[in-house]
Order: structure tokens, then C-alpha cells, then sequence
């Protein structure tokens, strides 16, 4: 072996110059990047975290929270329904009041009192062969075909109960009255008054439900 020969090198290097060949510090240069992996892993976490405590504070952004999620339902309420067509007022409307029973006097005594609430009065009597004792609810308000959506519901107003039915008159203001075999009485005028008020001014549509708001995502 050379003097000149790096000891532990076993003479596996013959030294042929005047410089000798570089040596690799192997375990310094594990140690360095290991220190560099571990201060990345480190800065990582700490950045993590971080977003996490923002994410806490700041409400998530647009994500859903536990308690469910996010909907729009700043919707405002729907204005009034307005009836496409005004009733006629019960001065409007002539009825003929006719008893279908084999109770005496009931025509007569119910005439008075719709008379009372502002309608107008015609025949009261007994009901025709069609109709008498063939009527087993509370009554049936009969009119023209046009009186449908006008003075029958208005007088039906009077009358828990009673049916409506059309035939083939020509005057759409005048209706008859029919008492039947179930009839006790007529509806009170509280009521009544309310039917009509309802009848006149109908409920406003519902606004936006929850079902249709607009749900985050």
C-alpha cells in the first residue's frame, strides 16, 4: 500500500496524481433531507389546521351546517285573491221559498226570516209533485243554469246543507228555496254573514312554502 493511499480506502485507489478522489458524506445528506421532509410535513399540518379553526369560525361558507341545510325562503308573501266575478248582494236576488215536508207552516215562517236578511221574497208555498217530499237533505236551492256561480252559492249561504241544482229558467236572479225532509232551520246570521264575506272575498293563496324554497348545496 502507498503512503500516499487515504487510509481505510484497503487499496482498492492507487493514487496516480497529486489530488485525492472526493468522499460522499452519505449519512450527512440522509440526515438533511430527512430534516427537510419532516419541517414540510410540519408546515403542512399547521396549515391544515388552520384552515379547519377558519372554517369553524367563518360558518363553513356555502356548505350545509349540522343543523341541516341552507334554504332561500325570503319569498314574500302573495297579495289577496280577488274574485273574478262579485256576487250579487241578497237585495239582488228573489227567492221563492216552497216547503217539500208535510210540516205545516215552515215555508212561511223560513220566507220571513230570509226576508229579515235583506232577500227579496216571491211565492212561498208548497213544493211541486217533482220535488215534494222528494228532497230527504236540509234543502235544495234551485236556479237557472247562469245562477251558478251567482245567486245559488248566495243563498246557499243561508242553508247548511243544501244542494245546488239547475234547471232550465231563464232568470238567473231568481231561485227557489226548497225545504226538505231534514230541514230544522235556517243557518244563523252570524254564520251566514260569514259565508257571505268569505264568498265575496276569497282567501289569499298561500305564499311560498318550505318545500319550495331554494335549497343550498
Amino acid at each position: 500500500m502507498s503512503m500516499l493511499t487515504p487510509p481505510g480506502m484497503g487499496g482498492q485507489y492507487r493514487i496516480t496524481g497529486d489530488k485525492y478522489p472526493r468522499m460522499r458524506r452519505t449519512r450527512g445528506r440522509r440526515k438533511v433531507a430527512l430534516a427537510v421532509v419532516s419541517s414540510a410535513a410540519a408546515l403542512g399540518l399547521i396549515g391544515w389546521g388552520t384552515l379547519q379553526l377558519i372554517d369553524v369560525f367563518t360558518g363553513g361558507g356555502d356548505r350545509a351546517t349540522a343543523a341541516g341545510p341552507a334554504a332561500d325562503c325570503g319569498a314574500s308573501p302573495s297579495p289577496r285573491a280577488k274574485p273574478v266575478k262579485a256576487p250579487p248582494r241578497p237585495g239582488q236576488i228573489t227567492v221563492n221559498v216552497l216547503n217539500a215536508t208535510p210540516r205545516a207552516g215552515l215555508a212561511k215562517d223560513t220566507a220571513a226570516e230570509l226576508e229579515k236578511r235583506g232577500f227579496k221574497i216571491g211565492e212561498v208555498g208548497n213544493a211541486t209533485k217533482a220535488y215534494d217530499k222528494k228532497v230527504p237533505g236540509p234543502g235544495m236551492v234551485l236556479g237557472a243554469t247562469t245562477a251558478a256561480e251567482a245567486a245559488l252559492p248566495v243563498l246557499a249561504t243561508q242553508l247548511a246543507g243544501a244542494e245546488l241544482k239547475t234547471d232550465t229558467r231563464t232568470k238567473p236572479a231568481e231561485v227557489d228555496l226548497i225545504l226538505g225532509t231534514a230541514f230544522k232551520k235556517l243557518t244563523s246570521a252570524v254564520d251566514a254573514q260569514k259565508a257571505l264575506t268569505t264568498l265575496a272575498e276569497p282567501a289569499p293563496e298561500p305564499s311560498a312554502s318550505k318545500g319550495s324554497c331554494r335549497r343550498g348545496h
